[in-house]
């Protein structure tokens, strides 16, 4: 690298680059500034871009950032950095805060490589996005399931249970969304940008009918209030307020619509001169989602008595052994930190010559190793031999529907 490269950058620009690798590295001004060999004065110069910063100085901050020098000097999509509204307490802990800031700085810097790659092999992320939802003056109820039901139609999904959540509103709708470690009482990250389109992060930590559930949250945030980014702590209110109320609504509608679980429930009755417990663990299951929100769904319905969850928990019931000893299999999931999509466009550009391995094992954040294993992975899901001279070429919706047409 020479100082001509350093002279050509825009300094405001390479400052919040540094701020945000930083920031997502979990270091304050004082600890970096300390490595750098710097007063915190000079460190904060160089993030304003109030100061040029030496080629040995750069090289020092990447080490320290775990990045590479040249993740400050190409040509990167410009994006801005992002503030999340918690939602939840009015205010949070310094220790939450120290976890959570580097989280939200590694959300919106995925979320930039997932352009960045879309860009280098020239593969835009179709966006199927519905207008917003206007819900004021409208009953919360009731505006709830007239939302689920529209975009249930809007993606043809009738009022069947949902397959992977997940793969919907990537495919279907264009949303880009992680699965990342966040503290067990938050559940999940949303914000838009117009450059990016809308994000979602949720907690990977947490069982996928907790996810799934967070996920159909966020996306009510979504379709109502686009352009308030948010982070959702759970059991944060004291009174729920209704935006929170109408989200959940939707997600309970969305997950359970009204006609298919009356069906199911009526074909147990039918069956049996009696719900049981098992039943109902079986009808969670097959709806995907956890025993709560179904025991909810139906007390919402009138189906069951109100109150039959706090009894049979009374009485010693215990769900996730319930669970076990009927054998239900794991919900099906798509549990990657990072999307197909993502995946597969890297490996397209790797393919092509475009990003070298160890930029591809960067993207992915794995190492040498793990990131030639994801290769073959890969190739072998979408039919690419490894000495094929095809570049991947394929979108993650084209390769899916290959699959299934060998199925």
């Amino acid at each position: 690298m020479t100082t001509d490269i350093l002279d050509e950058l825009d300094l405001r620009a390479l400052g919040r680059e540094l701020q945000q690798a930083r920031k997502r590295s979990g270091l304050t001004q004082e600890q970096a500034a300390t490595i750098l060999g710097a007063a915190r004065t000079t460190l904060t110069a160089i993030e304003k871009g109030e100061r040029r910063i030496r080629p040995d100085e750069l090289i020092t901050l990447a080490r320290t950032y775990n990045r590479q020098v040249s993740d400050f000097v190409r040509v990167r999509p410009a994006i801005e950095p992002f503030e999340v509204q918690f939602r939840g307490p009015a205010t949070l802990s310094e220790v939450d805060r120290a976890r959570i800031d580097p989280l939200i700085v590694d959300l919106q810097e995925l979320a930039r490589n997932y352009l960045e790659l879309e860009e280098i092999v020239g593969n835009p992320l179709a966006r199927r996005y519905p207008d917003e939802f206007a819900v004021a003056g409208l009953n919360t109820d009731t505006a709830a399931e007239e939302l689920a039901t529209r975009e249930r139609a809007r993606l043809n999904l009738g009022d069947a249970p949902l397959p992977v959540l997940r793969d919907i509103l990537e495919q279907e709708v264009g949303l880009r969304i992680f699965y990342l470690k966040f503290p067990q009482r938050f559940s999940a990250m949303y914000f838009y940008d117009h450059t990016l389109g809308g994000c979602i992060a949720i907690n990977s930590d947490h069982p996928e009918d907790r996810r799934r559930w967070s996920l159909a949250h966020d996306y009510g945030h979504f379709l109502v209030s686009r352009y308030k980014p948010v982070l959702y702590v759970e059991n944060a209110y004291v009174r729920r307020p209704e935006s929170e109320r109408f989200v959940d609504l939707f997600a309970m509608y969305f997950l359970m619509p009204t006609s298919s679980v009356s069906r199911r429930f009526n074909d147990i009755r039918r069956a049996k001169a009696k719900v049981t417990p098992a039943d109902l663990c079986i009808l969670a299951h097959y709806f995907g989602v956890s025993f709560e929100a179904l025991m909810g769904r139906l007390e919402g319905m009138k189906l069951v008595a109100t109150g039959l969850l706090d009894k049979l928990r009374a009485g010693g019931f215990k769900i996730r052994d319930a669970q076990q000893v009927l054998g239900l299999a794991p919900i099906p999931a798509r549990e990657s930190v990072l999307p197909l999509r993502y995946q597969y466009l890297a490996l397209e550009a790797l393919d092509r010559e475009l990003i070298t391995e160890g930029r591809f094992a960067r993207l992915m954040q794995l190492d040498r190793l793990e990131a030639r294993q994801l290769v073959d992975l890969l190739r072998d899901e979408i039919g690419i031999a490894e000495d094929s001279d095809q570049p991947v070429g394929l979108d993650l919706a084209q390769s899916l529907d290959a699959e299934e047409e060998h199925s």
